[in-house]
C-alpha cells in the first residue's frame, strides 16, 4: 500500500483519524491471512518520494500495489505526485495490479478485488 504518512501532511489538521483507518485497513490483511507492507511518505518536505517509493517496490515481486486516496487527489499541486507514483509502479512493478481504495480503512477490500484471497 503507498500512501501519504498522515502526520507528515502539512496543514490545519487531526491525523488521527486517518491514522486508525489505515491501521483498521491494514488489520484486515492480516484477518484474512494476506500479508502487506506500507510505504507512507509525508508531503512536509522530509522525504525523497521517488526515493521511498523506489526502495519499497524494489524489495519483491509484488501482486498488487494499492494507491491511496491522498495520493491521488485530483489537485493540480498533487497530479504531478500521482503520475509520479503510478508510473513508478509501472516500471518497477510490471505484474502487479494496480488498484485504489474508497478510504484508509478499504484497502484490503481494494487488493482483493485482483488477489486471490480464498
Amino acid at each position: 500500500m503507498i500512501g501519504l504518512d498522515p502526520y507528515r501532511v502539512p496543514g490545519p489538521w487531526d491525523p488521527k483519524p486517518t491514522a486508525d483507518k489505515i491501521a483498521v485497513g491494514l488489520a484486515t490483511f492480516a484477518e484474512h491471512g494476506v500479508g502487506v507492507q506500507t510505504c507512507l511518505f509525508g508531503l512536509d518536505g522530509s522525504d525523497d518520494i521517488p526515493a521511498v517509493v523506489t526502495a519499497a517496490l524494489s524489495t519483491q515481486p509484488w501482486e498488487c500495489v494499492v494507491v491511496g486516496g491522498g495520493v491521488r487527489r485530483s489537485d493540480d499541486e498533487n497530479l504531478g505526485l500521482f503520475e509520479q507514483v503510478i508510473n513508478l509502479v509501472r516500471r518497477l512493478a510490471p505484474d502487479a495490479a494496480i488498484a485504489f481504495n474508497t478510504g484508509a480503512d478499504t484497502t484490503f477490500e481494494a487488493a482483493a478485488r485482483w488477489i486471490d484471497v480464498s
